[in-house]
């Protein structure tokens, strides 16, 4: 069997491993060809591509980024399905390997459901909002990353006496920021699943004050204060039409000073958190979803993909991964509400 591999959507660490466990476990266990696709379906479509073999994979699993190259080209522009059978033809591409998040998932499933095309799925994004899986990696290394911010900004914080609004990625849930917040003693939690008023996060902020602390609040890039209809900072939307987050945290310092008179500062974490090397942890989830992935695609399991649950990978639908949003559940939030102020 030849199979295709691509990324598509946002990068994230732990794609690398995951395409070197789909091409050593493909060509070990099945003498399986692999090709390489360039940015995720643009290079389908675009017929941009190159054969992959172990040597192009070693050393992968700490790399960060993807040696695939990624984009947000959705897979019914340029052509859509009569193009990619056209060039899976020429190529001799018996069926495709898709890691994606939302979007590529969502694609992924359409194109076996509505065109017959053969495609299996990994699942990843940092934001961990995918469905019927426990985790995605990617969202190990950037609340770790986001952990070890909160951790420096602290120290300052409390030399100069402030409060520190740190933003952190998670789109419109606010795994990320619970997970980080948690790790790091923030003394305020905000995610977009539970609005919060200027009040409570004063009353917060406050109170770790009052016990000789510099409070720290982390807050979810989609965060919405209660009473607002709408994320406050307008970024407008990128090329495929997404909204661009960020900002909340430039306006919340400000409110929250001129509520508690406490110095506040803000930083954005942005972009870092889905740089770099992956954690141990992405490391082998991404490396075991890679190597479950090749399994799919040659026992033509078409329209799956390698999903965890608990410690075992195992196969359910790509659709099922789309059908709605992994939120931040009520018990999530009222357990870590203890830990606040």
């Amino acid at each position: 069997m030849k199979i295709g591999v691509l990324t598509s959507g946002g990068d994230c660490p732990g794609l690398n491993a995951v395409i070197r466990g789909i091409v050593r476990k493909g060509i070990r266990a099945y003498d399986a060809e692999f090709v390489g696709i360039r940015d995720g379906w643009r290079g389908l479509l675009d017929d941009d591509m190159f054969d992959m073999t172990m040597l192009d994979v070693r050393g992968l699993s700490g790399r960060g980024g993807t040696i695939l190259g990624t984009s947000r080209t959705h897979p019914y522009e340029d052509g859509g399905p009569e193009r990619m059978r056209e060039v899976m033809a020429a190529h001799g591409i018996d069926s495709l390997i898709a890691i994606g998040g939302e979007g590529t998932l969502a694609g992924a499933s359409r194109l076996v459901r509505e065109e017959g095309l053969h495609v299996v799925g990994v699942p990843k994004t940092i934001d961990n909002d995918l469905g019927n899986t426990d985790y995605t990696f990617g969202f190990d290394t950037a609340q770790s990353i986001a952990t070890e911010a909160i951790d420096r900004l602290r120290t300052t914080a409390e030399s100069h006496h402030r409060c520190m609004v740190i933003e952190v990625m998670g789109r419109n849930v606010g795994w990320i920021a619970l997970h980080a917040g948690m790790a790091a003693g923030a003394h305020a939690i905000l995610m977009p699943e539970f609005p919060v008023s200027f009040e409570q996060i004063s009353a917060w902020v406050r109170s770790a004050r009052d016990r000789g602390r510099a409070p720290i609040v982390v807050v979810a890039e989609g965060f919405i204060p209660e009473g607002l209809d709408s994320q406050v900072a307008d970024q407008g939307v990128d090329n495929k039409g997404r909204v661009r987050l960020g900002g909340i945290a430039n306006y919340l310092a400000p409110k929250i000073e001129e509520i508690t008179g406490i110095e506040s500062r803000a930083t954005i974490l942005g972009h870092l958190q889905r740089g770099g090397s992956p954690t141990a942890y992405d490391r082998v989830l991404s490396t075991r979803l890679g190597m479950a992935a090749a399994d799919l695609a040659q026992h033509g399991h078409w329209g799956k993909m390698a999903s965890l649950k608990g410690t075992d990978i195992v196969s359910v639908e790509m659709s099922s991964a789309v059908d709605s949003l992994k939120s931040v559940p009520l018990h999530r939030w009222e357990e870590a509400q203890v830990l606040f102020g």
